[in-house]
C-alpha cells in the first residue's frame, strides 16, 4: 500500500509546482491591406489610423504605420508563377497576361517564374519594361509530375525572391491546379502548404491564385480538383490575396481576374504594429475591422512577427 501512495505524493508536488511560460515580449510585424468599394459605382472609402481595430493573436495591437501606397512609397513587384505542369491550352490566355503586364501602374518591376521540379525558375529579371518580362513568356510544359507540389515552388520563390528591396509589395499570382501530388487528397494540415504560408507571410508576400485544371492524360476527379482549389483558397486567404476560379472548369479569360487584380494594386495600405509575443519569430493569426467603413478589406489573416529591433 505504501508503494502506491508514492506516485499520488508525486503528482501532488509536481501540481504545486506552478507551470512556467515565457514572458511576452514585444514584437514587430507588417501586412499589405486591400480597401476596395463595397459597389462599383462607389468612391473608394478613405480610412485613417485612428479608424482601425487591429488584434494579433486575439489580442490588441498597436499601430505604427499605415500608409496609402503607390509606386513612389511602395512599388509593386509582381511575379506571375505559372505551373510547368499545365497543359499547352493555357496558352489561349496569353494575350490577357499581355495586356495584364503592360497596363500595370508605371513604376511597376514584374517577372515570370514556372514551377520546376520544386523550385521557381525564372527565365528573365524582374523588369519594369513589359517587353523584357514578356520575353519569358512561353507555352508550359504539360509534363504530368513537372512540379510535384505548387507549395514547393511558393516556398522556394519566398526564400529567393529576386530583389532586395524592403520597401516594395511582394506580389504572387499563381496559375496551377493546387493539387499537391505529394499528398493529393484535401487535407488543411498538409505541411507543404503550411510551409509554403509561413514562409510566404516570412517573406510578405501577397498570393493571388487562379484555378486552371490540368486536363489531358492525367485528369483529375472531381474530388482532387475541389481538394486543390480549396487549398489555394487557404493559401490566399492567409496572406491577403484573392482566389479566383471559375467552377470546376477552366475560365474563357483571366480578363475579369486581371481587371480585379489592377483595382486592388492601386488601393492598398502599409500596416506595421507592434504586439505582444513570446518572442521569437513565429506566424500569428491576426485580424483588422475599421471602424464606420462601407468598402470591403481584405488582410492577411495570418502575419509574421519577430522581436523589435531595439
Amino acid at each position: 500500500m505504501k508503494g502506491l501512495m508514492l506516485p499520488t505524493l508525486a503528482a501532488a508536488i509536481a501540481a504545486a509546482i506552478p507551470a512556467y511560460s515565457a514572458p511576452a515580449v514585444q514584437t514587430e510585424g507588417r501586412a499589405v491591406v486591400t480597401v476596395l468599394a463595397k459597389g462599383s459605382h462607389e468612391a473608394n472609402p478613405a480610412i485613417e489610423a485612428q479608424d482601425l481595430d487591429l488584434k494579433v493573436n486575439g489580442k490588441p495591437a498597436e499601430v505604427s504605420e499605415w500608409t496609402a501606397l503607390n509606386n513612389q512609397n511602395g512599388p509593386l513587384e509582381l511575379v506571375l508563377l505559372i505551373d510547368g505542369s499545365a497543359r499547352s491550352s493555357l496558352g489561349t490566355q496569353n494575350d490577357a497576361i499581355r495586356d495584364f503586364l503592360q497596363q500595370l501602374p508605371a513604376g511597376s518591376r514584374a517577372g515570370i517564374a514556372y514551377m520546376q521540379n520544386g523550385r521557381a525558375a525564372f527565365d528573365g529579371p524582374l523588369s519594369g519594361d513589359p517587353k523584357v518580362v514578356l520575353k519569358s513568356l512561353r507555352l508550359p510544359a504539360g509534363a504530368p509530375g513537372q512540379s510535384g507540389s505548387p507549395y514547393f515552388c511558393l516556398s522556394d520563390l519566398a526564400k529567393r525572391w529576386p530583389s532586395q528591396n524592403s520597401s516594395a509589395r511582394r506580389e504572387v499570382v499563381m496559375i496551377t491546379d493546387g493539387i499537391d501530388n505529394y499528398s493529393p487528397a484535401f487535407d488543411p494540415e498538409d505541411p507543404y502548404v503550411q510551409s509554403a504560408i509561413r514562409d510566404a507571410a516570412r517573406a510578405g508576400m501577397v498570393v493571388y491564385t487562379i484555378y486552371w485544371t490540368n486536363t489531358g492524360l492525367a485528369d483529375r476527379s472531381q474530388a482532387l480538383s475541389s481538394g486543390g482549389q480549396s487549398l489555394l483558397q487557404m493559401v490566399a486567404d492567409a496572406t491577403g490575396g484573392v482566389s479566383y476560379w471559375n467552377g470546376s472548369g477552366n475560365p474563357v479569360s483571366f480578363d475579369s481576374f486581371f481587371r480585379d487584380l489592377r483595382e486592388r494594386f492601386d488601393h492598398q495600405y502599409r500596416l506595421r504594429f507592434s504586439a505582444q509575443s513570446k518572442g521569437s519569430g513565429e506566424l500569428v493569426p491576426m485580424s483588422l475591422k475599421a471602424a464606420g467603413t462601407v468598402g470591403k478589406v481584405t488582410t492577411p489573416r495570418q502575419v509574421y512577427v519577430a522581436p523589435s529591433a531595439d
